[in-house]
């Protein structure tokens, strides 16, 4: 159960220690996604575009595990940093129950809303059909999204990111092999189309649920000897709300904004919509990277803030965005010499790739304030400032997002290419705010 080599190990070994097992984690899923729009592509162009606005509340859901994961990380890595393990045992059987109930919470709501927003995006006929189709299935499957995320949020906490790595990497050659089985058919399998693409996630995740139990269940912090620390307490439960109500508004209000994108992007036509889809999916694996190195920032800042370490929490702040704006430089040059190619992959409509092609020669130049906006999140997150985090997302997500695409899109009239360069200047005005803001916050809290 011991996490004392996260408070006296060299920094830039720990870093990739944890960084490069949760990036190529994180470049395993992308792949799974990108696979997915593969084979949403041989069905149709339309399919693409369906899968596109369903990954709109796919996010939502994703949203809320993702925060309420990284408050669970913190409060657990705290509590170890203090060395009080049993506390840190309580809060790991807690989470379990407590994301069973957000994932029954998040379905039922999902069932409710997913209709009107796909139609308030503009789907209508065999376009809206095909979505409901594909989110129906994977709302059924929200719970055991929800325990990975508990199950990786204590893993993670101890520094381990190989073993959710493990889980995506086996997922992703599932994958491989549950599309066109269940898309196409196979013997007493039925053609499932659309519908089999969400079935085979669906069932991966159940899949990872019994691998990431095993795991956890080997750091001795969950066990069932009392089965009453799974059960429900208004003072854990409320200190998981207060860590990750933030982070979770933020994740959710980066949905809205997505359907903000989404809904302007599709004035452009079906097109546009399915051009966005795949310059995001190949936009995504060149910030694994710096989505790894916020994993790490998020354990080793926890670690060592609970540890009153507060050199080493500066230290490993410094060191996260030199090595993350390397890493953006290196993914500028590569996008700009393949990303036309890349995006060729996953459709031959030539309108298709050049809208997607235009998405990513503008937002590639955004990578850098990516790294800012990722590092200072998972750094207010691991002292347990999060309050600023959800007015950070609201600027960048809903209200500049949607002030800059009116002013584009609806009362300029300009090219779909302008629109990615206004939200550039917006994103980058976030990023600078954010950094400010947690610098101030390191120099009064850790003196």
């Amino acid at each position: 159960m011991s996490t004392k080599h996260l408070l006296t190990d060299d920094i830039p070994s720990l870093l990739k220690q944890i960084a490069i097992p949760a990036s190529t984690g994180m470049f395993f899923n992308t792949m799974y996604n990108v696979v997915d729009t593969f084979y949403a592509g041989l069905i149709s162009t339309q399919a693409i575009s369906a899968l596109t606005l369903s990954f709109m509340i796919f996010f939502v859901i994703i949203g809320f595990g993702y925060g309420f994961s990284a408050a669970i990380t913190s409060l657990i890595g705290n509590a170890f940093g203090r060395q009080k393990n049993h506390l840190a045992s309580i809060y790991a059987h807690k989470s379990i129950l407590f994301f069973v109930i957000l994932g029954f919470l998040l379905m039922i709501v999902g069932f409710y809303i997913s209709p009107y927003l796909f139609t308030l995006l503009g789907a209508k006929g065999s376009y809206l059909q095909d979505a409901n189709d594909y989110i129906s299935v994977i709302l059924f499957g929200t719970i055991f999204f929800m325990i990975n995320f508990s199950l990786n949020a204590i893993l993670v906490a101890r520094g381990d990111t190989k073993s959710y790595r493990n889980s995506l990497i086996i997922g992703f050659f599932a994958n491989l092999i549950l599309n066109p089985l269940f898309i196409y058919g196979f013997l007493f399998i039925p053609a499932m189309g659309i519908k089999g693409l969400a079935l085979a996630t669906v069932l991966i995740q159940v899949f990872n649920n019994i691998y990431l139990l095993y795991k956890v269940l080997q750091t001795k912090l969950i066990h069932f000897n009392k089965l009453e620390y799974f059960l429900p307490h208004i003072k854990i439960y409320k200190d998981f709300l207060q860590q990750g109500i933030a982070s979770s508004l933020n994740m959710l209000i980066m949905s809205f904004g997505s359907l903000i994108l989404v809904y302007f992007v599709s004035t452009y036509g079906v097109d546009a919509v399915a051009g966005y889809g795949v310059g995001f999916r190949v936009e995504q694996l060149m910030l694994l990277p710096s989505l790894g190195l916020s994993t790490a920032v998020l354990t080793l800042v926890s670690n060592n803030y609970g540890a009153k370490q507060y050199e080493r929490v500066y230290e490993i702040v410094k060191k996260a965005l030199i090595y993350g704006f390397s890493i953006s430089t290196f993914g500028i040059i590569f996008l700009y010499i393949f990303g036309k190619f890349l995006i060729s992959q996953f459709d031959d409509n030539i309108n298709v790739i050049n809208y997607g092609y235009d998405y990513i020669l503008v937002e590639v130049w955004i990578f850098y304030a990516y790294i800012v906006l990722f590092i200072a999140v998972s750094t207010l997150q691991a002292i347990k400032q999060t309050k600023m985090i959800f007015y950070i997302a609201l600027y960048r997500q809903i209200v500049a997002k949607l002030l800059v695409s009116y002013l584009v899109v609806i009362y300029l009239e300009l090219d779909f290419i302008y629109l990615w360069m206004a939200i550039l200047v917006m994103i980058y005005s976030a990023a600078i705010f954010a950094f400010i803001h947690t610098k101030n916050k390191l120099k009064l809290l850790c003196k």
